[in-house]
């Protein structure tokens, strides 16, 4: 994967993780059942833009973890924040260990792209610094 491709995947990965940050703090906000119209909203459009971006990052990077069907459960087990607000809080601390197995295993992608950046850039400046072509 050349440099900019690699940069791109890496700043749309980390945009992605933000929406994973926000999935959990909708999960808060129904445990206090404190939420509003506008909430549910964007809660859905959260849960868009989670399933849309899958299908980017997926085609861009080979990986079995987190698994696709493991990452469609956990947004289709919440349909709303009123229906999560509805759900014991065994429930809701199962659907936030779901949460947090795929967010970790984000941020292991995320760690292995920026390793994979830094051995390009690596090789780069070694090559101009021998006076090789890269390649």
């Amino acid at each position: 994967m050349s440099q900019p491709n690699l940069d791109q995947l890496i700043r749309q990965l980390e945009n992605y993780l933000e929406c994973w940050k926000q999935f959990n703090h909708y999960l808060n906000l129904a445990r206090t059942k404190k939420f509003t119209e506008e909430d549910e909203n964007q809660f859905l459009e959260l849960k868009s833009l989670l399933t849309q971006e899958l299908e980017l990052i997926l085609a861009a990077i080979e990986s079995g973890t987190p698994n696709k069907d493991d990452i469609h459960s956990v947004v289709s087990s919440a349909p709303s924040i009123r229906f999560l607000s509805e759900l014991s809080e065994a429930s809701l601390r199962n659907l936030e260990n779901q949460w947090h197995r795929i967010f970790i295993s984000w941020q292991s992608i995320l760690g292995q792209l920026k390793v994979r950046k830094r051995q390009g850039a690596s090789r780069f400046s070694l090559s101009r610094w021998f006076g090789q072509e890269t390649g």
